[in-house]
């Protein structure tokens, strides 16, 4: 008998502790609109293996993409011919830089530079991914953030800009 009551004040207590704060949970309306700042930005909903960038105020696709397991921003780019990483991002990532050898010349909007050539085992953004992309790692002087381009890309099912939309889909 005693057990029985200990038992019953013990669920007592975890339901007193947990069910407001669910309930709170559960009253907290999904689209921010009630007065307040909203917590996240509304994301369309998508099939699995999809994912929606929105533009940014200068026009360009952004978001966080995850290279190795690690996260990173980083901007998609058209016009890169590889997922283009700096030094700093490399090794945050898993890259020996001591082994890398930056001989490849390369055009970049900053003029020309010299990169190593690595492969990622995996590039992701939402639930896309991708495995063995190929990438170019430069100099942290010659590339200042991180491009996702077209090796990436290229291995997609397809992916499209459509108004202020960009649809990655594997």
């Amino acid at each position: 008998m005693l057990m029985r009551a200990i038992g019953l004040v013990f669920v007592a207590a975890v339901l007193a502790t947990q069910v407001p704060g669910a309930f709170e949970a559960w009253q907290k309306p999904v689209s921010g609109g009630g007065g307040g700042t909203p917590t996240s930005t509304p994301v369309a909903v998508v099939p699995i293996g999809t994912t929606i960038l929105e533009a940014d105020a200068t026009g360009h696709y952004r978001g966080t993409f995850k290279l190795n397991g690690k996260a990173t921003e980083a901007m998609v780019d058209t016009g890169a011919s590889l997922v283009a990483i700096n030094e700093t991002t490399a090794r945050r990532i898993g890259v020996s830089i001591a082994s890398l050898d930056f001989k490849y010349p390369i055009s970049t909007a900053n003029g020309e530079t010299r990169a190593a050539h690595i492969r990622l085992q995996r590039v992701e953004i939402g639930s896309v991914r991708v495995e063995d992309v190929d990438a170019f790692v430069l100099r942290d002087k010659a590339l200042s953030g991180t491009l996702i381009g077209v090796s990436f890309l290229k291995r997609l099912g397809s992916y499209s800009a459509e108004g202020n939309r960009l649809r990655l889909e594997r």
